[in-house]
């Protein structure tokens, strides 16, 4: 259980205001099938998270803790960082008459593979003892950052504050990856 709850909040965090939550909005408003986005969200976010926490895994018994609490850091600064970043919002993906569920699967597969969420997960995972725990963490994560998304469609992005969820979400990803670093160099 050490994976899934660290992996869903970070997962759930990194994804506030992200292109991939707001891609999740576009393609509810295209779509009007809002069952079918989310179940192809969950599709690719697990297929993602699988692939992360897979490379997690693989990774575990090559390095000692210090490294891992390293990586652990480095992944936290990555996506505060990367959430201080201008984002643009995301084309929508047309992708023929491939349909709700399989468009969404694939673009929202496309877009998350290599974000910061997989690359937490993935860090994540090294940690855990458990590749599926880890992946079902940063699933959950990633579909609950796009149900609100889906649901509020048009309306998502003036019902929450976004810029000022993102700014604070990302602080304070900066301020744990700071805090766990120094820790994991021995500098406290």
């Amino acid at each position: 259980m050490d994976a899934l709850l660290p992996t869903f909040i970070s997962a759930l965090l990194a994804e506030v205001g992200d292109k991939t939550q707001m891609l999740a909005g576009l393609l509810a408003l295209r779509y009007r099938r809002n069952g079918a986005v989310l179940a192809g969200i969950a599709v690719a976010a697990l297929a993602n998270g699988l692939i992360a926490a897979a490379g997690g895994r693989l990774v575990a018994d090559l390095v000692n803790f210090r490294a891992i609490s390293l990586m652990v850091a480095l992944a936290l600064i990555a996506a505060g960082a990367g959430g201080l970043l201008r984002r643009r919002k995301p084309a929508l993906p047309g992708y023929g008459r491939l349909g709700a569920f399989a468009t969404s699967a694939i673009a929202m597969f496309i877009l998350e593979f290599g974000d910061k969420t997989q690359f937490l997960t993935l860090t994540l995972a090294v940690r855990a003892d458990s590749l599926w725990l880890a992946a079902i963490g940063g699933a959950a994560g990633i579909l609950g950052a796009a149900i609100p998304a889906v649901a509020l469609g048009q309306r998502f992005e003036t019902v929450l504050p976004l810029a000022a969820l993102r700014l604070g979400i990302s602080l304070l990803f900066l301020l744990i990856g700071l805090v766990v670093a120094v820790a994991a160099l021995g500098l406290v």
